[in-house]
């Protein structure tokens, strides 16, 4: 009987040590503030992990996965113009043997939009590739869902 707890104990810890080693370097939160009563702007925040970063929306083909931004279709609103960001931080990487445009720490990307009704729910991804100096982990997709009151 021992043995069956012993067994089952390691089998339990492995299986815990193998889920810990999920890396989540970046977290999302978004907010929108209305400008008029037409007009809004949504912010969308990336914070990232210490030694971690993200690529911006204008990294150029054959590099890493630029972060995209995909907004469900509705009749509430509209996008004005694209998703804009702050300035990136560019640097040639060996890893893609180009230079390439990230952002550490934190970024926060704008969306303007308008309303075609007072309140709506602005629904869609992200899609985003995060890298450190040693590793890049698989491009990710997170959904989001910002209200506009």
């Amino acid at each position: 009987m021992k043995k069956i707890t012993l067994v089952l104990s390691m089998v339990l810890f492995t299986i815990a040590g193998a889920f810990a080693q999920i890396e989540k370097p970046v977290t999302w939160s978004y907010v929108a503030k209305k400008v008029n009563k037409t007009e809004a702007v949504l912010y969308l925040k990336a914070s990232i992990d210490s030694k971690w970063h993200i690529y911006s929306q204008n990294v150029k083909s054959g590099g890493p996965v630029k972060t995209t931004f995909a907004f469900s279709p509705s009749k509430d609103f509209s996008l004005v113009g694209k998703t804009t960001e702050p300035k990136a931080i560019v640097k040639y990487e060996d890893t893609f043997k180009m230079n390439v445009s990230y952002f550490e720490n934190q970024v926060i990307f704008q969306q303007k939009i308008k309303l075609n009704k007072g309140t709506t729910i602005v629904k869609g991804r992200v899609e985003f590739m995060t890298c450190n100096d040693r590793q890049c982990l698989p491009p990710e997709e997170v959904e989001f869902s910002i209200p506009v009151k």
